[in-house]
């Protein structure tokens, strides 16, 4: 019953870190945490089998530390995607206010923008065949990262109601979206050195554990074979899987307040 306890607390911490991560549409999906669900199955395949308590035990932390490291890779994965997003929303603009100001129309101005980013081409369609382009880049701008176009299509609806220079309006964006830009760079370097602590701390255990058996003890034998090292192990596991989440928790909302 104890090795049911540890299983339970691992998996029931490891879901808590692996929260849904939406990855943006282009994104190649990442190799690591694929097949999640036979290997949850291993565990319950053992217990089914008879296999004593300590073999148990060590599936389920094997489980789980699968199941939390693919969704802290997938957060990961994720977020380095939002980034490079947002970096090509800032080229975009600067490109648009570029071409605009030297007197390009915007039909061909959209449509050398959409030749370098193909989430564009809606945009520039929407252009050709007269439809709404704020709807349009709005619409690309709910994708993770592209959140600053929506200032885009602010500035365009405006300067096509009021007659204001499409090009002034575009750079406004622009020049807004360099100093946003440099603003999360900075937020972003500071959350990386709490992210680093965070994993190092999570990290200190298993050091702990080498440390004890090179000094003559026997903490793993301890962990595994009695009840209340299984006890111990159910607890460390499941409190550093939830800091871990944790941590993660209030850095993507530093992230998405920057």
């Amino acid at each position: 019953m104890t090795a049911l306890a540890v299983l339970a607390a691992a998996l029931a911490a490891a879901l808590v870190v692996g929260r849904p991560v939406r990855l943006p549409r282009s994104a190649e999906r990442p190799p690591f945490g694929r097949h999640l669900l036979p290997l949850g199955l291993v565990p319950l395949a053992l217990l089914l089998a008879g296999t004593s308590p300590q073999v148990l035990v060590i599936a389920g932390v094997a489980t789980a530390g699968w199941f939390a490291g693919s969704a802290l890779w997938r957060q990961r994965w994720a977020r380095l995607e939002a980034e490079r997003t947002a970096a090509r929303v800032l080229e975009t603009c600067e490109q648009l206010a570029g071409d605009l100001a030297v007197g390009q129309p915007p039909g061909p101005a959209l449509t050398r923008a959409a030749s370098g980013w193909s989430d564009l081409d809606p945009v520039a369609r929407a252009f050709a065949v007269g439809a709404d382009v704020p709807a349009a880049w709005r619409e690309v701008a709910t994708r993770p990262g592209a959140a600053d176009l929506r200032h885009l299509a602010a500035a365009w609806q405006v300067s096509h109601r009021t007659g204001q220079g499409l090009a002034e309006a575009v750079d406004r964006v622009a020049e807004r979206l360099r100093a946003g830009q440099a603003t999360r760079r900075v937020v972003r370097g500071e959350l990386a050195s709490a992210r680093a602590t965070a994993r190092l701390v999570a990290g200190l255990p298993v050091v702990a554990l080498l440390m004890g058996s090179g000094a003559g003890g026997d903490p793993i034998g301890f962990l595994l074979g009695h009840p209340v090292g299984l006890a111990c192990l159910a607890g460390g596991l499941g409190f550093g899987m939830v800091g871990l989440a944790w941590i993660e928790a209030l850095a993507r909302d530093v992230d998405r307040a920057g």
